[in-house]
């Protein structure tokens, strides 16, 4: 090949230079490929699959329909940030009693050490452990919001979780201030034992507390809330409200059918069924929740 383009470029009379430069045309250029006048096209985390109706989503519609699903109203979980946006005046609020830290009380190692989860828990969420205090405005009205955070082990409530809603309770009762507590729970963190356990008690106690001063307690169950965090401050609200959906109770339905050796009814823990039998006061969509709670606080701190 190489002879037969000499002979043609010395028959034309052109110059051996002139022939390297063709020659060049040939061989593989060292050297990575400029992309950078490409455009590139990243659809990855944009859409979201609804796992009722196999719908397709737009991520930023599903975020401006308070990630609720157009087509079937699922109602998608959302993290406790959004929650205060949502519930809280212009997404104004004052986070306190944040810096509550577990100390890993037992030493607890499973197929990882607790330490190793907590850290982990704390660098995904941004958070020290699963619940933000809030301090804020309901359509102008004064109020504490104690939002449970799921993706912190499962918005499982340890030591710090029944301290934190506590303190919560507590300020509310000093400043005259309703509390409104939205619960998304596995339960009692048991990495910690009998200390989650006492968590429930101690909850409770202070909501008696606060029934005594007469303040308003409005309980908000999204999906989930079971175990021991249904077994106590979620089911002790003067006005329980679920959104639609959402799986609320203490066993889990195979653990319950299990132990009863029977097949459950359908739609058996879910907020509709238990209004249907007297567990709740409402189910209210995520839409209608911030002024359902309004005119219930209108009405009971008048």
């Amino acid at each position: 090949m190489k002879a037969i383009l000499a002979d043609r470029f010395q028959l034309q009379n052109y110059p051996i230079t002139q022939l390297l430069n063709f020659m060049a045309w040939f061989k593989r250029q060292a050297g990575e490929l400029d992309t950078s006048g490409e455009k590139k096209v990243r659809t990855e985390g944009l859409w979201v699959k609804c796992d009722d109706c196999r719908q397709i989503i737009w991520k930023k519609d599903l975020e401006e329909n308070l990630n609720v699903c157009p087509k079937c109203d699922k109602h998608f979980r959302i993290d406790a940030r959004a929650r205060l946006a949502q519930l809280l005046d212009d997404n104004l609020y004052e986070v306190f009693d944040s810096n509550l830290v577990s100390t890993d009380p037992l030493k607890f190692v499973d197929l990882k050490a607790y330490s190793s989860r907590l850290k982990r828990a704390q660098a995904d969420t941004g958070l020290k452990d699963a619940v933000i205090n809030a301090r804020g405005k309901l359509n102008g009205r004064p109020v504490i919001v104690s939002a449970m955070e799921y993706a912190f082990i499962g918005g499982s409530m340890g030591a710090v979780v029944g301290e934190a809603i506590t303190r919560a309770i507590e300020q509310a009762t000093d400043t005259k201030a309703p509390i409104i507590i939205v619960s998304a729970s596995g339960g009692a963190r048991m990495m910690e034992g009998v200390i989650s356990l006492m968590q429930l008690a101690k909850i409770s106690a202070a909501l008696a507390r606060l029934d005594e001063a007469k303040i308003p307690y409005i309980s908000v169950l999204t999906d989930p809330t079971t175990g021991g965090v249904t077994a106590s401050f979620a089911m002790l609200g003067d006005l329980n409200i679920a959104e639609p959906g959402a799986l609320i109770g203490f066993a889990g339905p195979r653990v319950i059918e299990q132990t009863i050796r029977q097949k459950l009814p359908q739609g058996f823990q879910r907020s509709e069924f238990l209004l249907e039998h007297g567990m709740l006061d409402a189910v209210v969509p995520r839409k209608q929740l911030k002024p359902y709670i309004a005119r219930a606080l209108e009405f009971m701190a008048a």
